[in-house]
């Protein structure tokens, strides 16, 4: 019988249900990154620049990739509920840092929330994955789907909170603001942990048959292998350029519409309101939606034909939203396609991981794809930053737009790996390989 912390004993009702609630529980926390735009204005009224404010954003991200694959490498060490519970101390801890001197220290915000509290994300992030998946094998893009909503909806709650609906930076200012999330992070974390057990070795759901094709997640590869792979690195490119795009779109939200809402007449605070609403409402609800809708919509499509799609749409709002932002509401619009197109990145690629090197090791091998979030992430909100710095928001969105037509490009030559590919240096060869298997099957 293993640990509770790593599995229930088999003698026990299995029921399915509460991982996805303390899956949720722990992602809302995890999503606080996203929020990260409703504290942005009052740092720059305290004199830090727009690459300032990105290049924390952006430091959190890398925090968030790089540690995500450590956690990954240990989760069968440590297991999941411990894990989980690292996570949500850290990140607590990290809040608590970034508090220290009001809040408005470039250094202290750095550390907290950029490196401790990015880490402390990158700890949790993989465990409800993990865990759904083991759960949830009859609805691998579903389950992923709602174990990462939260994230996309917890951002929406948390600048709510910060911001119009509790006033918290208003009434007790940033540093204390900092302090309380942290606290309530690493509560809520703790909370949803309990539920981060592992099924029994080999579970299944009652009528379900694992299959046997090839890119049905029927065939484990280890990390080692799948990084010698085309499929790999195709896959990774896609996630980089439709993850950071969004990124840099959450970065620059509340910084580019309302300089042109201000040129088409309205006041700075009614753009400021508006620039607000587009990112807290419309953005992070269909953020969370994108996630649940892209990942059952993924178990029916296909999961390569619906990266393809969204990725492939994704560089056309990107490029629209250049003239949508000068209008409330065609800003509204466009930031709810774009936030739904960003947050289906979180469903489809866990999912799609999975297909191509196995369903039981998505734990160890989704972290490495996840790098290329963590690369995005540093690139794009920085390229972002310093080009509104020189007066050039649009070029950044239109050089994110042409990056995701590339990705939605790359994911469609992935196709199903074998262990031959495996056991050979990757190479240009191999590409070329690669892309002679998909002309072939685009004839076929």
């Amino acid at each position: 019988m293993l640990s509770p912390d790593r599995s229930i004993p088999a003698s026990q009702p299995l029921r399915r249900w509460p991982v996805v609630v303390g899956a949720v529980l722990i992602q809302l926390c995890l999503g606080a990154i996203y929020a990260w735009s409703v504290f942005t204005p009052d740092l720059k009224d305290s004199g830090w620049s727009n690459v300032e404010t990105q290049f924390v954003f952006s430091t959190g991200l890398a925090s968030f990739a790089i540690v995500m694959v450590l956690a990954g490498r240990n989760l069968e060490k440590l297991g999941p509920r411990k894990l989980a519970v690292a996570g949500g101390l850290t990140l607590g801890v990290g809040y608590a840092i970034a508090s220290i001197g009001g809040g408005d220290s470039f250094w202290p915000v750095l550390l907290g929330i950029g490196l401790v509290g990015g880490s402390g994300i990158g700890l949790g992030y993989v465990v409800p994955i993990a865990v759904g998946m083991r759960w949830f094998p009859d609805h691998k893009g579903a389950i992923t789907g709602l174990a990462v909503a939260g994230f996309g909806f917890g951002a929406l709650g948390w600048i709510k909170i910060a911001g119009s609906w509790g006033g918290l930076i208003d009434e007790i200012g940033l540093g204390s603001t900092f302090f309380a999330y942290g606290v309530a992070f690493a509560t809520i974390v703790l909370l949803g942990s309990f539920a981060m057990t592992m099924p029994p070795e080999g579970w299944l759901p009652p009528g379900f048959t694992p299959p046997v094709a090839a890119g049905e997640g029927s065939e484990d590869f280890t990390p080692r292998e799948m990084l010698r792979m085309p499929q790999f690195h195709l896959m990774s490119l896609t996630f980089a350029m439709s993850a950071g795009a969004g990124l840099m779109a959450i970065g620059l939200m509340k910084l580019y519409p309302p300089e042109v809402l201000t040129d088409n007449g309205l006041s700075e605070s009614e753009a400021d309101a508006i620039a607000g609403t587009a990112m807290a409402v419309f953005f992070s609800l269909a953020n969370g939606a994108g996630r649940v809708l892209w990942g059952v919509l993924s178990d029916k499509l296909g999961r390569k034909r619906s990266v393809v799609t969204m990725a492939a749409t994704q560089g056309a709002f990107l490029i629209l939203f250049i003239p949508m932002a000068s209008n409330e509401w065609t800003l509204y619009l466009a930031a709810t396609l774009i936030g739904f197109n960003f947050g289906g990145n979180f469903a489809l690629f866990p999912a799609l991981t999975a297909d191509e090197f196995g369903n039981s090791a998505v734990g160890k091998n989704y972290p490495w794809v996840f790098l290329s979030y963590g690369a995005g992430g540093i690139v794009f909100p920085i390229l972002g930053g310093w080009l509104g710095d020189t007066g050039n928001f649009p070029l950044a969105f239109t050089i994110c737009g042409v990056g995701c037509v590339v990705g939605a490009i790359a994911t469609a030559m992935v196709f199903p790996p074998n262990h031959d590919e495996a056991t050979e240096p990757l190479s240009v060869h191999g590409f070329l390989h690669h892309a002679h298997l998909f002309d072939h099957a685009k004839s076929a």
